[in-house]
């Protein structure tokens, strides 16, 4: 899940984006303020092919999701970027159908930071918008792990800041990014699920990837990859900036720096906003760059120290 967060790039429609070979995408029909024209599902290979980010249960996309297969072909593998509903609520349904193994980083609650677990054992810090409780996969994957896919090489890579179980997936010079890297937005950093240090540290990974092509998890495709992340990292940098700014005029709170930097918005999406802020300050305060009284909530008063 995320929300806008930039300007948008216009979106295009299903059956209008030129992919490499080997993968074929299907939209689905879950277009929203928080997921732009709606969730892209991937399709790797060919004969035993793998799908990615099978998106929400909806009877009409998993329908769509089988039109797509060449006569003989089966679906053997089921791959998740992470457990948000958009991406992996329907994982359980395919795998179930076409008697395929689910493949993830892990649970819910994997890939977490030290300090992100800590703070969601405290409770009371929120979040956990749009989590696919339970989602579970039959097999997992770790940083590295490499698999032959309907007769494709694809390599996981663990890319959490918007999800700590959140993995990406190399094609050759081609990433399926989920929502780490997303053609019209940045992502959402909601915490405990997300972290900014975790953000920036994924980036690195991604760059380091040296693709020449992003698939996104919504959104166009990204075939300037290097440029996005560079803008990606500048956007955040330049959000702490603000939000250290709004500080210097005295103690404020996620919710309040995020309608002064953030300026009107829609309520749903003010929200995600301030899960957004939550996470600069909670890094601002691993970097003891600022304070809070009290425990760590979206009212909880931060201050400059």
């Amino acid at each position: 899940m995320h929300m806008s967060d930039e300007n948008s790039a216009p979106g295009q429609r299903r059956g209008q984006i030129s992919l490499p070979d080997g993968i074929r995408h299907v939209l689905a029909p879950n277009p929203s303020p928080m997921t732009h024209q709606g969730t892209n599902s991937y399709i790797l290979g060919r004969g035993d092919v793998a799908v990615v980010d099978p998106g929400p249960m909806e009877a009409s996309h998993l329908a769509a999701l089988q039109s797509c297969l060449a006569p003989g072909e089966r679906i053997a593998a089921v791959l998740v970027t992470h457990s948000h509903v958009d991406h992996s609520a329907s994982a359980r349904a395919l795998a179930v159908a076409h008697n395929a193994p689910v493949y993830g980083f892990g649970g819910v609650t994997a890939g977490r930071s030290a300090l992100m677990e800590q703070l969601a054992e405290e409770g009371h810090l929120g979040g956990g918008e749009g989590v696919d409780h339970g989602f579970t996969p039959d097999i997992t994957l770790a940083d590295g792990d490499c698999l032959d896919l309907g007769g494709m090489s694809v390599s996981a890579h663990h890319t959490p800041g918007h999800f700590g179980n959140h993995l990406s997936f190399e094609i050759g010079d081609t990433v399926l990014t989920g929502d780490i890297v997303m053609g019209w937005t940045s992502t959402v950093i909601s915490p405990p699920d997300g972290d900014l240090g975790s953000y920036f540290r994924a980036l690195d990974r991604l760059q380091a990837c040296k693709a020449t092509l992003f698939l996104p998890g919504h959104g166009d495709p990204v075939r300037e990859p290097a440029k996005r992340i560079d803008d990606l990292r500048a956007h955040r940098l330049a959000r702490h900036a603000q939000i250290l700014n709004v500080l210097t005029a005295g103690p404020a709170s996620a919710q309040g720096i995020a309608m002064q930097v953030y300026g009107d918005l829609p309520p749903r999406v003010m929200a995600a906003a301030t899960r957004n802020c939550l996470a600069h300050l909670i890094d601002m305060m691993e970097k003891d760059q600022v304070s809070v009284d009290g425990v760590i909530t979206d009212r909880a008063i931060f201050g400059l120290r």
